[in-house]
């Protein structure tokens, strides 16, 4: 198995050790920060895995470093929270997280929840293409698959792999209605163990970027109830 490196950001020194020596033990390559703007920089310089971020942080909180490395990356990130209100799930999501654990938590749910990350996000990024397809195309809409890019109107969108994937799959079944479970267990994988309104975010997403109105989207469409359809 190739080393994967983890970076864990907490600012409680004895839970940082502790997540550190947990991660040494599966054999994963650790880096550590005890505060937000270094974890934000050690994360950009190294490109790790998966980051372990906790909200509460000095100089910068962990809300703030998720939404400045979803800028411009898809590392994914598992976020730390000593609290179980529902907004604080809801906003790290809204923010691209990818999971969260809530404080106290077992050292067996983290890892094994750290591997379900990195188990995930390999084959999104990395599976090899074996034969050219043909492009899909939607109106003003043209997705290369081999080229993993999507274009609208000539100009190339900026996605993210899992951006890709969901508007990939949603117009190559033009006008089939997908649940939001089933388009997690396609994207996500069906060990996939956070919270289903991740689809929901990366919805809000494409929108953003493929529709006119995202207020009033006329390409992908809600089936309330249900989940989503491409309108072909």
């Amino acid at each position: 198995m190739p080393e994967h490196t983890v970076l864990v950001v907490e600012d409680e020194e004895n839970l940082l050790e502790a997540v550190k020596y947990n991660l040494d033990k599966e054999g994963y390559k650790v880096l550590t920060a005890s505060d937000g703007e270094s974890g934000l920089l050690i994360a950009r310089e190294t490109m790790p895995s998966v980051v372990i971020l906790d909200v509460m942080l000095p100089r910068l909180d962990g809300f703030q470093v998720c939404q400045l490395l979803r800028r411009d990356t898809d590392i994914p990130i598992l976020m730390l929270t000593a609290k179980a209100e529902e907004v604080d799930r809801v906003v790290g999501l809204e923010l691209g997280a990818d999971d969260y654990v809530t404080k106290p938590f077992s050292m067996r749910e983290l890892m094994a929840r750290v591997k379900a990350l990195i188990r995930r996000s390999g084959p999104l990024l990395d599976k090899p293409v074996k034969e050219a397809p043909p492009p899909l195309i939607a109106d003003n809409l043209e997705i290369d698959i081999l080229g993993h890019q999507a274009m609208l109107d000539g100009e190339t969108l900026a996605l993210k792999p899992r951006e890709f994937e969901l508007l990939r799959m949603l117009v190559a079944n033009k006008n089939k209605a997908f649940t939001r479970y089933e388009i997690l267990e396609r994207l996500w994988g069906h060990d996939y163990i956070g919270d289903i309104r991740t689809v929901d975010v990366h919805v809000r997403w494409l929108r953003e970027k493929i529709e006119v109105d995202p207020s009033k989207p006329e390409k992908i469409i809600t089936l309330r109830g249900m989940g989503y359809r491409f309108q072909g």
